[in-house]
């Protein structure tokens, strides 16, 4: 594998102004403007420093370096600092840039004042819980009373805990001192505090004077451990993951993330051999084909719209003013109007037909409730008059016996009354169904005339016919009973008539539709043969296409050849001038041969190109002209169709 390729892009500058990395970067990077490729749809101005390369563990350290002083950090750093390696067996370190480099402040420099009440036993409870329930969440045992007075072990078990919980590439050392590890490490978290702490309270932290120090000094910690659980499940953009980036998404942090994935996993090829990465620019083309694809399909949608709505304004203007049809629309609103305002008058007659009939029942009542009333009281004057005659027992019995004999020739009228009543009842009942039945069926009769617009005036040559019956149940002549015209004289041959007039009209309808099917099924029979000779002309453009790169390679080939052999006759030609040259006069001849030959070889290339370029232009010309024929057949055809 070579690793000694140039990079087309610079490198970018080191923030602590060390030397220049020599880290080779793709030569994909940056592109010409007049180049071919395409370009990835990341952008180039959405394009992040280049990255440091990552380790075999995603997490990285936040270990600075120890080097403080910048004049020696050239010295101090490793052989292969800022250089490909050309084996990877080696894992990667921090990719902490060593902030105290240049910015390690002096031992003069003034800390900021710890304003926390670490002296308050009620505020060291409260850090003590709080450490005592991250240490749990996170599966480090720790004792109830561990807090309260803590060994120097413990100290360290719990601090190195927290700070591994931050970054688990920091290096602890075992044989190094605590001491100097445990500075280094609150300088590296940038703990704003760390001038008020002194390494030698840490052999005896639970002393008074060092332990609410200490224990600030954890608390802070733990605190800076949920705040960076927090925001690393807190799904912001600014993480650059894109397994959280949405289908659709306009933030530039989700834009930076896709680009930043795209430029390690594009690294991480290069840095195996590969100067061009189409699996990475597929990945990226395909997340922002995804973003894109409810916004196409919206387009989509609205073309379609479009062409619906253009279509139908195409048709609009073809077809007819409207104002015709609304004239006959309102023609025929007019007559619904007339018929309707038949129905309604007749509806009116039939209610004031039976308002008079229950006003006539109602009279009828009130006469033999007076006659009732009548009966009772010449029954009462009769009573009283039998009262107070004084008869003798004969004419007692014999008007008694008279009495029952008339009482008996009374019930046997009441029960023929009766008999009578219920004949008459029933008799009653059944003429007011017939009569019902009578009136559903003329109500039907009407709703038939209302529903096939035969309600007066009829068309032509049936104007002067009106066929509207209706029923008198109230008159005392059967012959009264309908008023209208006659059914058997005229209702029945008109409707024979108007009958075989619709059978005809059907039956030209029915011809019409077959010759309209007949005539779709011709121009169906066209479009197809048009179909084929447009796929036949299709195939012979191909084939001309196919035939126009043939004789362009062809030229182009014959060309090379012309090229080749005109080098070939320009390296003699030098040839024959150096020896002419170094052998002086004698090859003049011979000069001139090369030059003829040499004019004649630039003359056929001259001509083969003109051939070339005038078989090319007439190609294309014949294309254009075929494209044009095919798109006026089209949009006949379519014209054609939407006209039928």
């Amino acid at each position: 594998m070579e690793y000694g390729r140039r990079s087309t892009m610079q490198p970018h500058g080191d923030p602590f102004g060390n030397a220049r990395s020599n880290l080779p970067v793709p030569s994909t990077v940056k592109k010409s403007s007049h180049g071919h490729g395409r370009m990835s749809l990341a952008g180039p101005a959405m394009r992040a420093p280049y990255p440091i390369p990552p380790g075999t563990n995603p997490r990285q350290s936040l270990m600075r370096s120890q080097n403080v002083n910048p004049l020696l950090q050239s010295a101090s750093k490793p052989q292969n600092y800022g250089r490909t390696p050309m084996r990877s067996n080696n894992r990667r370190g921090s990719m902490w840039q060593g902030g105290s480099q240049g910015s390690a402040p002096p031992s003069s420099q003034t800390y900021a004042k710890d304003t926390r009440p670490l002296r308050d036993k009620s505020f060291q409870a409260k850090m003590r819980q709080d450490i005592g329930t991250f240490l749990m969440s996170t599966g480090f045992e720790v004792a109830p009373q561990m807090l309260q007075n803590i060994t120097g072990k413990d100290f360290r078990a719990v601090f190195q805990h927290l700070i591994e919980w931050l970054d688990p590439l920091w290096p602890f050392k075992v044989e190094q001192r605590f001491e100097e590890q445990f500075m280094q490490a609150l300088r590296a978290m940038r703990y704003p505090y760390v001038g008020q702490i002194d390494v030698k309270w840490l052999p005896t932290p639970a002393a008074m004077h060092s332990w609410p120090s200490l224990l600030g000094a954890l608390h802070w910690l733990v605190e800076l451990c949920r705040a960076r659980e927090h925001y690393m499940n807190s799904g912001h953009p600014t993480l650059q993951d894109p397994a959280l980036i949405p289908d659709e998404f306009d933030d530039i942090s989700h834009h930076l993330a896709l680009a930043f994935d795209h430029h390690t996993r594009a690294y991480v090829d290069f840095l195996q051999g590969q100067d061009v990465f189409p699996e990475q620019e597929k990945i990226l083309e395909e997340r922002y084909a995804r973003k894109d694809a409810r916004v196409m399909a919206d387009l989509e949608q609205l073309r379609e719209r479009l062409g619906e709505i253009q279509a139908e304004w195409e048709q609009l203007k073809k077809s007819a003013p409207p104002f015709e049809e609304l004239k006959k629309d309102n023609g025929s609103l007019r007559r619904d109007k007339l018929k309707f305002e038949e129905i309604l008058r007749r509806f009116e007659e039939r209610k004031q037909k039976w308002l008079r009939l229950v006003q006539d029942e109602k009279t009828e009542l009130e006469y033999n409730l007076a006659s009732l009333q009548k009966m009772h009281a010449e029954e009462q004057r009769l009573a009283d008059i039998v009262k107070v005659q004084n008869l003798s027992p004969e004419e007692v019995l014999r008007m008694n016996t008279e009495h029952e004999s008339l009482s008996r020739e009374l019930e046997s009228l009441k029960h023929k009354i009766a008999e009578t009543s219920q004949v008459v009842v029933r008799l009653e009942v059944s003429l007011t169904r017939k009569v019902s039945d009578a009136e559903e069926a003329l109500d039907q009769y009407t709703s038939l005339l209302s529903t096939l617009g035969l309600f007066p005036p009829l068309p032509p040559p049936l104007e002067d016919v009106d066929l509207t019956i209706d029923l008198h149940s109230a008159a005392a002549n059967p012959q009264g009973l309908l008023s209208g015209a006659d059914i058997r004289k005229v209702v029945k041959p008109t409707l024979s008539r108007i009958t075989e007039m619709k059978r005809t009209a059907h039956a030209e309808v029915e011809s019409e539709r077959i010759r309209v099917d007949d005539e779709l099924d011709q121009l169906t029979l066209e479009c197809e043969t048009i179909e084929e000779e447009v796929l036949e002309v299709m195939n012979k453009t191909n084939a001309l296409n196919d035939q126009a790169d043939e004789l362009r390679e062809a030229a182009q080939q014959e060309a090379l050849v012309s090229n080749a052999e005109a080098s070939r006759l320009e390296r003699d030609l030098a040839a024959a001038r150096t020896a002419a040259m170094a052998n002086g006069v004698g090859v003049k001849s011979r000069l001139q041969a090369l030059q003829i030959a040499y004019r004649e070889q630039v003359e056929k290339i001259n001509r083969l190109k003109e051939d070339t370029v005038r078989a090319v232009i007439k190609n294309s010309s014949d294309i254009v002209a075929f494209k044009d024929e095919v798109s006026k057949q089209l949009q006949y055809l379519r014209e054609f169709a939407e006209a039928n």
